[in-house]
């Protein structure tokens, strides 16, 4: 991979990550400034691996000598208040010379001091006539005293590309390049600009071969993540009769448990060899599977055999850290001799760093190339194996590294998922890096309400913050109440909170994630799995089923559908412990589906946390029966539900609650 990444779009005051791609640690890199603004002061180092604060808006190009050549980063740097940029067409860096139209001229914004948030942008193209014009839909921020006419966007070829910056044009928002200057595969990237900064980015690409031209968007989730199922195995509970060696066996034969509950993806935690903590985080070897579990043979039969039965695999991929136990670790503590000792990050007393003093850990030094060479290689050692990487403090490990990652992965194969563990989350990452992402603020939204700390309808809020803290439309949610980190939301909230905390995860727009025992009545976080028939709880197993069914076979409640408020009154029950809201399906069209109810466009759910019954009085025409239970309740008026109802209606009928256009919560 003889580039450097993508173009970086970040504000004034933001550190920039310098590092080659797919290193040679025995070769020799060298930083340069080709370009900056007139203002900005930047001192490079003479290392490989540097990190550049970048204090003064405008275009930076910073040039890598490698023996593969040069290879240029292009940085565009924004002021918080969103004040500078370009519309004119978009610039390669093109060595030293400028390219046309990437100035550093000022955007024409009002200094009205009202706006409070990110805006957002999508990108897509088609083909017309001889040329691909590629089209920019900029969104102003909910709370933002701006509309989506009053921002800007700014566009942005990639240096590793060969289409060349004269050969493209711009017009308001749209980017036209002629189909002939489409050597074979381009990339184009934009960010909206506001008064209040600059959007996370999209991007997409443009592919020829032949006389085919086709656009292809970079940062959506593939097809069968968005709307998958997950469920989370702890690797050594879930099997807790499995002897020495054979848990990963074990495992296999518990897969038809997880077919018949409705999962379509299986997160297993850490695989490989460890310290022999139970949790497997602590790594000693990125390349062998720990041998309490199995052998690889163990490992690729489970993933063949979850692939027999339609369902993916997620590798739990540690990178942020190893063991203590690791020979790197053991050769290098105390050794400054030692040809590991820059692996790892040291404080002043010889101890490594750490995170949340965890003691049996040690950070990673990834201003090392030896580091990121060795992580490199044990990404593509497991990338083949499995559907995705489900990637363990994410927030850990540089930026620029996910995004060499994301592009090892995903240009060999687009439906490699990827999925960040950050909390709290971070829109940027969905710049370049992640598909989906843990929504840490609706778990802590859900628990909120299992304890009545908050009312019900916080949950909206919730996922309304998504937009409002600067993620795309297109973005795409891990929503969870419980995980092996976490106090079982049982224990914590009370069976009948559980229940309808199940309906919300399979209800709101998100993909929903099981953690192992929840569904069979669970209590201990990492205890083994009782698998004995007389201590599961049926009742709970079978609404998880219903659940996951529901939401299989229902478009209302796909993960890129609508979200809609609604008008309700709580006539008896606990109103603070009650939430009803709509669904509407992806490019729903009017009117009624005219068949079985589950294949409705639109849906309205009611979820109650309290324990016994509500009844609720809406104002929306929906169908007479619960699709959940099949129970006939009466359609509109008022309904009764103790814990989930999903009810089928129109997107008509939930029309006048709409958003406005454009706009999700």
């Amino acid at each position: 991979m003889d580039h450097v990444g993508p173009p970086r779009f970040v504000s004034v005051g933001d550190t920039v990550e310098l590092a080659p791609w797919d290193p040679d640690p025995a070769a020799s890199y060298r930083w340069s400034l080709e370009r900056a603004p007139a203002d900005a002061a930047v001192a490079l180092a003479d290392r490989p691996v540097q990190q550049v604060t970048v204090e003064a808006p405008g275009t930076y190009v910073f040039a890598l000598d490698a023996p593969s050549g040069t290879h240029r980063q292009t940085v565009r740097c924004f002021s918080a208040s969103g004040e500078r940029g370009t519309r004119a067409p978009p610039g390669r860096s093109g060595g030293a010379r400028d390219a046309p139209g990437d100035s550093d001229a000022d955007y024409p914004h009002a200094e009205r001091g009202d706006a409070r948030g990110r805006p957002r942008i999508r990108l897509d193209g088609h083909r017309e006539g001889d040329d691909v014009v590629i089209t920019a839909t900029p969104r102003a921020h909910p709370e933002s005293g701006e509309s989506a006419a009053d921002l800007d966007v700014v566009f942005a070829l990639d240096d590793r590309d060969a289409l060349s910056a004269d050969a493209a044009t711009v017009e308001g928002r749209e980017l036209r390049v002629p189909a002939s200057a489409i050597e074979r595969r381009e990339r184009v990237h934009a960010v909206a600009v506001g008064e209040s900064g600059h959007s996370v980015a999209d991007a997409v690409a443009i592919t020829r071969e032949g006389n085919a031209v086709s656009v292809e968007r970079r940062y959506d989730a593939p097809d069968w993540a968005a709307d998958a199922a997950y469920y989370e195995v702890y690797v050594r509970t879930f099997a807790p009769d499995a002897a020495h060696g054979e848990t990963l066996a074990a495992i296999t034969e518990r897969l038809d448990h997880l077919a018949d509950l409705g999962v379509d993806a299986v997160w297993l935690t850490p695989v490989l060899a460890n310290d022999d903590a139970p949790h497997g985080y602590n790594i000693t070897d990125f390349f062998a599977i720990a041998p309490d579990l199995g052998e690889r043979a163990d490992y690729e039969r489970l993933v063949e055999e979850a692939h027999a039965r339609d369902m993916k695999v997620l590798f739990d991929l540690v990178l942020n850290h190893t063991g203590r136990e690791h020979p790197f670790f053991r050769d290098a503590y105390g050794n400054p001799e030692s040809p590991y000792r820059n692996w790892y990050d040291w404080q002043e007393s010889g101890e490594p760093e750490t995170y949340f003093d965890w003691e049996l850990i040690a950070n990673l030094d990834y201003g090392t190339l030896d580091v990121r060479r060795h992580l490199l290689d044990a990404v593509d050692e497991w990338a083949p194996l499995v559907d995705g990487f489900r990637c363990d403090m994410a927030w850990a490990v540089p930026d620029g590294f996910w995004r060499e990652v994301r592009a090892r992965v995903k240009d060999h194969d687009s439906a490699f998922l990827l999925l960040d563990e950050t909390i709290p989350y971070i829109p940027n990452f969905h710049e370049g890096m992640f598909d989906v992402h843990f929504d840490s603020t609706t778990y802590a939204s859900l628990r909120s309400v299992g304890r009545g700390d908050a009312p019900a309808s916080a949950v909206l809020d919730a996922v309304e913050s998504r937009r409002e803290s600067g993620f795309p439309d297109h973005a795409r949610f891990l929503l969870y109440m419980e995980n092996h980190d976490e106090t079982r939301y049982r224990v914590e909230c009370g069976r009948p909170a559980s229940l309808a905390a199940a309906g919300v995860l399979c209800t709101l727009p998100g993909a929903p994630l099981v953690y192992a025992g929840q569904e069979l009545g669970q209590l201990g976080r990492r205890d083994a799995v009782v698998w004995d028939p007389e201590h599961t709880d049926d009742a709970l197993l079978a609404h998880y089923r219903r659940l996951l069914g529901v939401r299989r076979e229902m478009p209302a409640l796909a993960a890129g559908g609508d979200l809609r408020r609604l008008d309700y009154e709580v006539v008896e029950g606990d109103a603070e412990r009650v939430v009803a809201y709509g669904r509407v399906a992806p490019d729903a069209t009017a009117g009624d589906s005219g068949g079985d109810p589950r294949d409705a466009d639109a849906a309205v759910v009611l979820c109650n946390f309290a324990e016994g019954r509500a009844t609720v009085s809406l104002d929306v025409d929906t169908a007479a029966v619960d699709v959940v239970t099949g129970d006939a309740l009466g359609g509109g008026g008022a309904v009764t539900v103790e814990d989930v109802v999903v009810l089928p209606t129109t997107p008509d009928a939930l029309a006048a609650r709409a958003a406005p256009p454009g706009e999700r919560l």
